[in-house]
């Protein structure tokens, strides 16, 4: 399981405060040893949709400041027009070339390790519980109006939809350097709210920028920023792949690259050791271009177990209810 959210041991406590004075002790801004326990919920509609209010998204978005510094971020290299990145191909088949592919040689040893960020994916922050802290991973992907995210649904609806998240792409040492996001929108299956299926454990984020106005007319697309990953629907197994996602204790992310596998019809699986609490929702990645980092969503780290165990990861399959429910986020 890579995000315990029913509450926390004693040792976890322990662990967690640990963590957080080593950060503190080192210069570290934002305290990510702890595991969201239960927080702030709200219910949404009987298909699983559910529309934030902006003043509760501008509560997130406060509760981050003077915690995450956002200074200009870098210009971005190889993004298409309008935003589109230049990934392989898009839910409506669309095609974009592509300078290169990454051949993603297995991991040696196969074994998670700290990595450069990558815009398009970042640490969805969790600020209902006191200090601000991350306990899941988001990537951008590709939608007609350009405000997409995916990650598990058991980052995002724990007994009700949480209330409390922000997303923070590219993030590293306390910076946030394509800004901060907040969600507008939730979607997820309704058979994830009515017991937790596992082969339904993927959900949508429609976001905004945190610091434009959640009323006005224009707003910039958070893939126009980031550029963002194409989604793969019914994708095929056996193929190379990266992992990339953010530990609930760790400031920088961590990847691994290996083989994808099923375990059944319903479950991509992805053997790789070390994969920590905070890499739920991590995309996994085929057809990287090296030059930008993005590429195509084959999976989403939860499903079997909520993410599996030390040495294997887990995805619930894209099938035709994941690719269902982008067309209903989307729409």
């Amino acid at each position: 399981m890579r995000l315990k959210v029913p509450g926390s041991t004693a040792a976890t406590y322990s662990a967690a405060v640990a963590a957080v004075l080593a950060l503190a002790a080192v210069g570290f801004v934002v305290a990510t040893g702890g595991l969201p326990g239960k927080g702030p919920v709200a219910d949404g509609d009987g298909s699983g949709h559910y529309t934030e209010p902006a003043d509760r998204a501008d509560e997130s978005a406060r509760a981050l400041r003077g915690t995450l510094t956002t200074p200009p971020p870098s210009p971005r290299a190889h993004t298409l027009p309008g935003g589109a990145p230049p990934a392989v191909s898009g839910p409506d088949g669309a095609r974009t070339e592509v300078t290169a592919v990454d051949p993603l040689p297995a991991s040696v040893p196969l074994q998670a390790r700290e990595t450069s960020p990558s815009p398009a994916v970042g640490p969805l922050f969790y600020t209902g519980q006191g200090e601000p802290g991350h306990s899941c991973t988001a990537s951008v992907v590709h939608s007609p109006r350009g405000d997409l995210l995916i990650t598990a649904a058991h980052c995002v609806y724990q007994d009700g939809f949480r209330t409390d998240i922000a997303f923070a792409p590219g993030y590293h040492d306390g910076q946030a350097p394509y800004g901060v996001w907040v969600p507008t929108a939730i979607d997820v299956d309704p058979s994830w709210t009515a017991d937790r299926d596992e082969d339904h454990d993927v959900a949508f984020l429609r976001v905004r920028r945190a610091d434009e106005d959640p009323q006005g007319t224009t707003r910039t697309p958070v893939e126009h920023v980031t550029g963002a990953q194409r989604l793969a629907f019914h994708p095929q197994a056996h193929r190379p792949a990266r992992v990339l996602g953010y530990p609930s204790d760790s400031e920088r992310p961590v990847d691994c690259q290996n083989t994808t596998d099923t375990s059944g019809p319903a479950q991509l699986r992805f053997d790789c050791r070390d994969m920590p609490n905070g890499t739920s929702g991590s995309p996994v990645l085929t057809d990287v271009d090296p030059a930008t980092g993005l590429g195509t969503v084959n999976g989403v780290i939860g499903g079997r177990d909520e993410g599996g165990d030390d040495e294997t990861s887990y995805s619930s399959y894209f099938g035709d209810d994941i690719e269902a429910l982008y067309r209903r986020a989307v729409s």
